[in-house]
């Protein structure tokens, strides 16, 4: 096989893999809270470079080459994928349990069946005990969850509920209209992004197993805004113009297989089969 043709499979897998990518940013352009996936592609050489000081020969000699097939220098990879963690559009609701982060770093903290994780989709709303759920029905943490063990919750009498830039929730007594009771203070937590390990439906989970105890909870902060929604940070502009060109590159690759496989070898197998001994 052409050495060429490594090249050309490498590259037309590593645009199916970018097809994969844009799709499911695109099909996720709507969804509350959603951050863009992003990758970055590279050659093999380049991956080679960076880690060569790892392997146990550092220089590209004969010895060192057994540890680098050169027909593949240059095959394109996909060599890292990460999510873009910022602050997409927010979008007036004036629901007063939709809530929006301003900070970049900043997540809600739900508890799920496989424990506590972190979302930026502040679409909440009332179950029928009274707690603050999520869409799937997941409670909400207030910032003493893991001393009182107990999620968010607002009894069937509240109204007119507040929840100031602090995350300080409150509400109106029906029959005490001139007094806010005071309920509890939402979970905040500011986190490293590049920690975060993407589990889908808009949850993240802390790399390395570390639990809910280690979170770094927000004390102070002005960044919750209630009655306002972050939307996905897609930019659907530059999403399709990438699947256009993708697209494109996988044509294109596709017609340098043609010729590798069907004209190159066609000719090759003709022009040898018609020479005379």
């Amino acid at each position: 096989m052409q050495n060429s043709f490594y090249s050309v499979t490498g590259a037309m897998v590593t645009q199916f893999n970018r097809l994969d990518q844009i799709s499911n940013n695109l099909a996720n352009m709507n969804t509350n809270g959603y951050k863009e996936h992003k990758s970055v592609v590279g050659d093999f050489m380049r991956i080679y470079r960076q880690k060569r000081d790892d392997l146990p020969l550092q220089n590209h000699t004969k010895e060192a080459a057994a540890f680098l097939n050169r027909s593949i220098n240059r095959v394109p990879h996909i060599v890292e994928e990460y999510t873009d963690f910022s602050v997409g559009p927010m979008k007036k609701t004036g629901n007063p349990l939709d809530l929006a982060l301003g900070e970049d770093d900043l997540f809600f903290a739900v508890e799920t069946p496989a424990g506590v994780r972190l979302t930026r989709d502040g679409s909440f709303k009332l179950d029928e005990n009274g707690r603050v759920v999520t869409k799937e029905g997941y409670p909400v943490l207030p910032a003493g969850y893991f001393t009182n063990k107990q999620p968010l919750h607002l009894p069937a009498e509240a109204i007119n509920i507040k929840i100031d830039e602090s995350g300080r929730v409150e509400y109106m007594d029906q029959t005490a209209l001139d007094v806010p009771v005071y309920v509890d203070k939402l979970m905040v937590v500011r986190v490293d992004t590049r920690s975060l390990k993407n589990e889908g439906n808009n949850l993240f989970a802390l790399e390395g197993g570390k639990n809910g105890e280690e979170f770094d909870i927000v004390n102070r902060t002005s960044a919750v805004y209630q009655g306002m929604i972050e939307v996905s940070n897609v930019n659907p502009v530059r999403e399709m113009t990438q699947l256009i060109e993708t697209n494109r590159l996988v044509e294109m690759y596709q017609k340098a297989m043609n010729a590798q496989m069907d004209d190159l070898n066609n000719d090759a197998i003709n022009k040898l089969a018609s020479v005379r001994a």
